[in-house]
């Protein structure tokens, strides 16, 4: 990626590439937070100052140059993977609040931050990696979880997915379902 990549669109509406590592860098902080609070009995806010406060911060580092992006975004991956090694079990055993409402588990953190980072790989749209190159290990984990997820909101006895999703590659189900990808067919999904 060169300086002009970084500050060009994304695959997300409304987004640059530099938004999206601001993005994974803020993502990251947020989880040592937690993990921080956690560690003394405290169920913490993912971004204490809500949605608001995520949008703010992502707004705020998205035009820096490049080299910047990319030293804010090593240096908190580096930050994650020490607080990970360090935290207690009374931490691992926590819970933590999402800037969306509702409760979720520490232990669940490091695979939320696994999606985090497949997904925004590939909504970069750039250096050929696609939905289609996520990890096997991730889209059988996702799809899993996905799909259970929509069967949850869907009424009694329609709880299994269209055909037209399982005629679906596990990679582009996976992506339908988490909003980014679209097939004829099928529902748009808006993922939050």
């Amino acid at each position: 990626m060169n300086a002009a990549e970084a500050q060009a669109p994304s695959l997300l509406p409304g987004w640059t590439r530099g938004h999206v590592l601001t993005h994974l860098a803020r993502n990251a902080d947020s989880h040592i937070g937690l993990f921080s609070a956690a560690a003394r009995g405290e169920v913490g806010d993912q971004y204490p100052g809500g949605v608001d406060q995520r949008r703010g911060d992502i707004e705020s580092g998205a035009d820096r140059p490049l080299a910047e992006l990319i030293a804010d975004l090593q240096q908190s991956v580096d930050r994650l993977e020490a607080t990970w090694a360090a935290a207690t079990e009374t931490a691992w055993d926590g819970r933590a609040r999402s800037p969306l409402g509702g409760e979720m588990r520490m232990a669940d953190l490091p695979f939320r931050r696994w999606r985090e980072v497949e997904v925004h790989h590939a909504d970069l749209g750039m250096s050929g990696f696609t939905i289609d190159d996520w990890s096997t290990g991730y889209i059988r984990r996702e799809l899993d979880r996905e799909t259970k997820a929509w069967a949850s909101r869907r009424p009694m006895g329609m709880t299994n997915l269209p055909p037209a999703a399982l005629a679906l590659t596990p990679a582009r189900r996976t992506a339908w379902l988490l909003g980014r990808y679209q097939s004829e067919g099928l529902e748009k999904i808006t993922w939050a």
